[in-house]
């Protein structure tokens, strides 16, 4: 078993959370995005609906997005994408994560505390949740086992285009009743920032 193997809402129970659904990051402040970025965003969605895989929404849409969010943070964060990420294989918390998120700038090494996880989906964000709740438990176990740990890890299941955000602390997950969407990226990179900020 690994993290794409985990369900939802099954993943509540397999890993022994408690699941309640709040609008969790509505009144966060929008950033206004540089208009060079919005450009060559607007270029990766066109590329992306077009190819409509979930290698072209990570490549042309996620990637770009989280890599604005390092830039707002002055490098101050590591974006890792497509990397294994092996906590606890027994209770299935293994496997290949689309994108985490540090708080440490150090590259080539994940590094304590991972504070956000994204899944990639082409579909619908429904279809990401298990996955990505998975290796957001994977992230907290990891950062205690580090110790380094943080009061909360972050977690996004998207499409690229319509984004889903979640939030852990311990074992209470809370699910962010709102959808966000690209066309409203500046609020996007609000909650990214909120998140890397707060965790």
């Amino acid at each position: 078993m690994s993290y794409r193997d985990f369900t939802f809402p099954e993943v509540e129970t397999q890993l022994g959370l408690t699941l309640e659904t709040l609008r969790v990051f509505a009144e966060i402040a929008p950033i206004t995005p540089r208009p060079d970025f919005q450009e060559t965003l607007a270029r990766g969605v066109t590329l992306a609906q077009g190819i409509m895989t979930e290698k072209a929404r990570s490549e042309f849409i996620i990637g770009p997005l989280l890599l604005e969010l390092r830039r707002l943070r002055q490098d101050g964060n590591a974006v890792f994408s497509g990397v294994e990420f092996n906590v606890d294989a027994t209770a299935g918390l293994n496997g290949y994560c689309d994108f985490l998120i540090t708080r440490s700038p150090r590259l080539y090494i994940v590094t304590a505390p991972v504070v956000a996880v994204a899944e990639a989906k082409n579909d619908d964000v429904i279809t990401g949740l298990g996955q990505c709740i998975a290796a957001m438990r994977a992230a907290w176990l990891f950062n205690t086992k580090k110790g380094v740990p943080v009061t909360q890890v972050f977690g996004a299941s998207t499409t690229g285009t319509n984004w889903k955000f979640l939030r852990l602390r311990d074992t209470l997950l809370t699910l962010d009743l709102d959808e966000y969407f690209i066309s409203d990226v500046g609020r996007i990179l609000g909650i990214l920032l909120h998140m890397m900020e707060t965790a």
